[in-house]
């Protein structure tokens, strides 16, 4: 029941109180700590945006609206002004994403309900905002998957960097083996980046001669997933000699550290990224995201023939309908979907069809039953959340999703302000 009394508190105050609250909410287990972080790290930025000494209160349907746009046209601070790509452009130096976007008006939302709740306000302001989300398709090149071409350069320019032993470096400072390990796990296995800054020693295990990382991911849900051959010989490298030139005795549990001994930080993957990048061949060369390198392992995985439901549990997905989001086009996939049409086989009478004499020109499978044109390895762009899975609720307002905005936990395809 709402309290007769409004509470006239400055935004500022109601923040904390807020984010105090959110946090509170991981300990039951309502939320998960990258939930509970993504509602603390927007609500820090509304009051930055509205003015941290206002009353709540005062605020109208017309203030938020202008917060709205404010952050619209705020810098995209989780990348680097000219950051390693194909163009030599980075996502650093543009104005916040469509789905960044969206998230943030989510989690304002939800502060506003709980403000309503808690007796900070008469009336939700929300109700009255005019600024709409506007759904358009499409993602930034830095979320699309790449190409054969360019994920084998990139993963060739990881192994190098492992294999050069770091040379010219101090001992305790060197990161190759670290930085090679974290682009062939995003790559091959495709975690969300929170799941892999996350990671434990303790993850890895062996189970029947094979080796298995047991991923945590959202809702509490856990997904033991086996690693490639070559991925296993990196992560070995690196817990046997890596590992321990960056231990501190900081983090005696995290698999990835900074050289300073500390767990390494979400926002640190994109620098290891845009370092290994730099490293590929200009011609075999695109700026990626960790989520753009999620949306690579599912694209071509899907494209060698690969059961879709397995891949929904290597990447982690709740239900298959996720995984068509994560899933990029592929030159040539629709003409080798048109030669093996299941239903022009009937008319194929001595060895001609339709006036074609070579019935290979018709339909058939490649290798190992993969149409000629689709096979190899690739990948799925993605945007930072994943719209799967049980939502959590805040004052019942649903997640704003993902892994932080600043992973670019939102799907692209996601929502801006018009």
């Amino acid at each position: 029941m709402r309290p007769i009394d409004v509470e006239r508190v400055s935004v500022g105050e109601c923040v904390d109180r807020y984010v105090e609250m959110v946090r509170a909410k991981t300990v039951t287990g309502a939320l998960s700590s990258g939930t509970a972080e993504v509602y603390a790290r927007d609500a820090a930025t509304f009051a930055e945006l509205a003015g941290a000494d206002r009353v709540l209160d005062d605020l109208t349907g017309e203030d938020v609206d202008a917060v709205l746009l404010r952050f619209a046209r705020k810098p995209d601070g989780r990348r680097s002004r000219g950051g390693v790509g194909a163009g030599g452009s980075g996502a650093g130096g543009g104005v916040q994403s469509a789905a960044s976007q969206a998230r943030f008006r989510r989690s304002v939302s939800a502060l506003f309900r709980y403000a309503v709740v808690a007796g900070w306000v008469q009336l939700n302001p929300m109700e009255a905002v005019t600024v709409r989300p506007r759904h358009r398709g499409g993602l930034r090149a830095e979320r699309r998957a790449l190409t054969v071409e360019q994920a084998e350069g990139l993963l060739g320019a990881a192994r190098g960097l492992v294999d050069s032993g770091g040379a010219g470096r101090r001992v305790d400072q060197r990161t190759e083996l670290r930085d090679g390990l974290i682009v062939l796990l995003l790559a091959a296995v495709g975690p969300r980046v929170s799941e892999l800054t996350r990671a434990n020693v303790e993850d890895f295990f062996v189970n029947g001669g094979t080796r298995y990382w047991r991923v945590f991911g959202k809702g509490g849900r856990t997904r033991d997933v086996p690693l490639p051959g070559p991925v296993v010989e990196v992560l070995d490298a690196y817990l046997a000699e890596g590992r321990g030139l960056l231990d501190r005795g900081r983090e005696p549990k995290a698999l990835l550290l900074s050289w300073r001994g500390r767990r390494l930080a979400r926002g640190d993957v994109q620098g290891v990224i845009d370092r290994v990048l730099a490293r590929v061949e200009p011609g075999r060369r695109r700026s990626v995201t960790p989520h753009g390198l999620r949306h690579t392992t599912a694209t071509h995985l899907l494209a060698a023939a690969t059961d879709m439901d397995a891949v929904r549990r290597v990447l982690g997905h709740a239900d298959l309908a996720t995984l068509g989001r994560y899933r990029d086009e592929l030159p040539g996939e629709l003409e080798a979907a048109m030669r093996v049409h299941p239903l022009l086989g009937s008319v194929v009478r001595g060895g001609s069809v339709a006036g074609v004499s070579d019935p290979a020109e018709v339909g058939g499978l490649g290798e190992a039953g993969v149409p000629d044109a689709v096979g190899g390895e690739g990948d799925g762009g993605g945007g930072e959340r994943d719209d799967e899975g049980a939502s959590e609720v805040v004052a019942g307002v649903p997640s704003p999703g993902g892994e932080g905005g600043g992973d670019g936990d939102a799907h692209e395809g996601g929502a801006a302000f018009e």
